[in-house]
């Protein structure tokens, strides 16, 4: 019995609505510098039509609908954070900032530390 959770993976009909969308997609762009000679909506409609009509084959195919209920998810997923209210972010930033300093003070104490035994202890460097 064939597990239903499985997917597929040799699915080339989505593979080649791609590339038309492609196709389409280039078909735009060449036909707008084809139309040099005309006004510059129709340009730009040509333009749109192959951006448009690639992104609605880009769609249709199985590797856009997939894309397209990850988005879903993902923005239900982002409905459900718990973002932090403008003061909590404040004090949130300025415990970085202190951790920050008190790090910096600490590294180059330690540096300054180790410079001392080295070239004072070690070596005799005055």
């Amino acid at each position: 019995m064939a597990n239903p959770n499985v997917e597929t993976v040799g699915a080339s009909s989505g593979k080649w609505l791609l590339v038309v969308a492609a196709l389409l997609v280039v078909a735009g762009v060449i036909g707008f510098y084809v139309l040099a000679q005309q006004p510059s909506y129709v340009r730009g409609a040509a333009l749109f039509a192959g951006l448009a009509l690639g992104v609605v084959v880009a769609l249709v195919s199985a590797p856009g609908k997939d894309f397209v209920g990850f988005a879903k998810e993902s923005y239900r997923e982002v409905k459900k954070v718990v973002w932090p209210t403008r003061k909590e972010a404040g004090q949130m930033t300025g415990l970085v900032f202190a951790f920050v300093v008190i790090m910096a003070l600490f590294l180059w104490s330690a540096d300054k530390l180790i410079e001392w035994v080295i070239f004072s202890l070690v070596l005799g460097w005055k």
